[in-house]
Parts: structure tokens; sequence; C-alpha cells
């Protein structure tokens, strides 16, 4: 018998539909799951928008004020897509409802909001994960099972970056319900906690903790017009990021992002150097991991391409043949089946909120460093910091 977890979505935009595709594929591949998802209802603010996305991804019902929706008794799961200034209110509403919760990624604006909603689980004792959806791309994931076979040796560098280009263009506006992103009230940083956050949280799933950071961030476009106000005004977030660290494993990490490197869309890469071996993976080729084994013969020793595509692999069971590829939308469906296995082991669903409030205090302190000009710790005192 299956039992159902109905899901109330909150914020119909660009992650709402890949969450949606994960919800509405996750049965048909993983029919073994006990638990299966039932589209309940999706609330946005716009009944137009919000009736439109309701009829295209099957859900039951609609809402337009997130509240009400919190309140339902037919809903168990809330799910949230929205900017990133409602992450905490709405997290801390539904736990205080006993409601699982689904969070997108960064977790917050803050450390401060973070931790109030790491508190608020925790006080509930609901279910929570964190849409750090790369985790669960077979080819990440297989990296992940190399890295902790010790195959690597000691692990040396860590080096990743993820590169945009979409805000180049000084005409583009700040705030209002497409350009968020770009407005420091509603998104709490610019690159660091959009992509960043997903460079971090990789970085410390495979290579364990951060312990300090020495950052730099620019903003090339010093003011932009604000979609809201209509006004010209300075825009706050960071359109570039690069810094430096120290992981607690005592290798040393490279990390750059920025939306303004021309011709790059989503250039997202990471490569891992140890004493043994090293791995590199680029999320243009999601599909494949690299690696090097210095302990292969010498006359034939080199870099190898791993098509990771075959049913030993992970995940890849689940789909088609090997030799044949799965793509981005894929890790969303991989994250709903995790979280419903999760509810059959009792198990925690990683990135918990408490795994992703490790990588809020790494992007508080690259800001905190980038400001100051200093080194600074990962244990910043965010009391003190936080916005």
């Amino acid at each position: 018998m299956k039992k159902e977890i109905r899901i109330g979505l909150i914020g119909c935009g660009f992650m709402g539909r890949t969450h949606s595709n994960g919800y509405r594929r996750v049965p048909n591949f993983f029919p073994e799951l006990v638990y299966q998802p039932v589209l309940k209802a999706v609330c946005a603010r716009s009944r137009e928008k919000v009736t439109a996305f309701a009829q295209q991804w099957g859900y039951e019902s609609f809402e337009t004020d997130w509240k009400l929706l919190i309140k339902r008794d037919d809903i168990d799961a809330i799910d949230i897509c929205t900017p990133n200034n409602m992450h905490a209110e709405i997290a801390i509403a539904a736990a205080e409802a006993g409601k699982m919760i689904l969070c997108e990624k960064p977790l917050a604006r803050t450390l401060a909001e973070a931790q109030l909603m790491v508190d608020a689980v925790d006080k509930a004792k609901v279910k929570n994960t964190v849409w750090y959806n790369y985790r669960r791309l077979p080819a990440v994931t297989l990296a992940k099972k190399i890295v902790d076979t010790g195959k690597l040796g000691k692990i040396f560098h860590y080096r990743s970056n993820f590169l945009q280009d979409w805000t180049i263009n000084e005409n583009l506006p700040q705030g209002g319900s497409v350009f968020w992103r770009m407005d420091a009230d509603a998104a709490g940083s610019g690159v660091t906690g959009d992509l960043l956050a997903h460079c971090i949280d990789t970085a410390m799933w495979l290579n364990g903790g951060i312990r300090d950071v020495s950052a730099v961030t620019e903003t090339f476009v010093k003011q932009r017009l604000h979609e809201d106000t209509g006004k010209l005004q300075d825009v706050k977030i960071d359109d570039a990021c690069i810094f430096h660290c120290h992981f607690e494993n005592g290798s040393l990490g490279l990390f750059e992002s920025t939306r303004f490197a021309r011709g790059h869309k989503a250039l997202y890469t990471f490569e891992i150097n140890g004493e043994k071996g090293s791995l590199r993976w680029d999320l243009h080729d999601l599909n494949r991991l690299e690696y090097f084994n210095n302990e292969d013969d010498a006359a034939t020793r080199g870099w190898r391409s791993i098509h990771v595509t075959d049913g030993d692999q992970p995940y890849m069971n689940k789909w088609w043949v090997p030799g044949l590829s799965i793509g981005y939308e894929h890790s969303f469906v991989h994250q709903v089946a995790d979280f419903l296995k999760s509810l059959e082991s009792g198990e925690a669903c990683a990135p918990t909120f408490q795994d992703a409030f490790e990588t809020q205090k790494v992007c508080e302190a690259v800001l905190n460093s980038a400001s100051s000009k200093k080194w600074q710790t990962t244990d910043v005192n965010w009391k003190t910091h936080a916005g």
C-alpha cells in the first residue's frame, strides 16, 4: 500500500517547475518507494499565474496566501520556492504547524534568519531538507563515493567555479518578481548566496568543513532602476566573488563566481587533487567524471573519462540503458526520491537545515571577509555581523 505525502508548493517560478517535475516523475522511476507525492496545492500571489501553473503541473488546488496553505489539514509537506527573504517566515510557520519542509537554497539571507529556521525545525521535530540538488547528479555522487574510499589519499587542493553572464546589461532592473536576485533586500547577497552556495555545499560534502576564508567581491554596476519603485538605487549585491580558504583537513580551496563572465551561462566545475589521484567534473558535461589514478601503470597513466550512465553507478539503474544520458532535471527527481526514502528509514535527508546552516556560515564569512579585507573564520559571531 502506498502512503501519500500531500505537497503544498509555495512559489511557481523556475524552481517551482523543477520541483514539480521531480514530484511528478518519481513514482514512475522509483516505483518501490512506499511514500508517493500528491500535488495537493500550489501557492502564489498572482491568481492568474498560479491557476495556470496548477493546471499545467496537475495540482489539485491553489492558494494566493501562503498562510492559508500552511493552515490546511490536507497538506503534509511545505515546499518553499520563494525569494530568499520569505524563507524564514514561511519555514518557521510551517514547522510550528507540524509540516515537513523542503526549502530552496540558500537556507536564508543571513545566519540570524537561518538559525531561527534551524531552531524551529529542531523544536517541532519535523522532517526537513534543502534543495542543493547538484549532490544528486550521478557523476557528483560517484565522486563522493570515490573520495570516501580514500582512493585519492590525502587531499591537497579543492577548486571550484560557477560562472554566468546574464547581468552584464547595465539596463537590467533590480527587484520585482523577475530580478529579485539582484535586490539585496530580497536575496541577501548576489553570487555568494546564489551560486557559490552550491559550490560550497558540494565542497564540504566531498572534502569536509571549511575553517577560514579570505574573499574579494565586486559590484560592477553600482546603480540600477528598481522594478518596484521605478527609482535609480544603489546595487548592494555582489556581482562577482573570489575567495580562498583552508579546509579542516588541511587542504586549500579556491572558489570563483561571477555573473559577468561573457560566454558562460552556467559553467559549474570542481576539481580535487590528492596524493594518490584527482577528480574533476563539469556541469556542461554532467554525465562524465574525470579521474586520475597515480597508481596506474606508468606507461598508460593519465586522466580517464568515466561516462556515468551504467546501472552500477549512482541512481542510473532507475533510468535508461548504459550509454544513454540524463540531465539537470533528474537531480530533483533523485532528491524527491531520497526524501521519500528517508520517511521510510527514519533517517535525515541531507542536506538538512543544519547542514545548510554550515554552508550559510561560510557564505557569511566570505561576505564579512570581503567587507573587512581580512581573513575570516567560519565560526564568526553571526549575532554581531548578521544584518
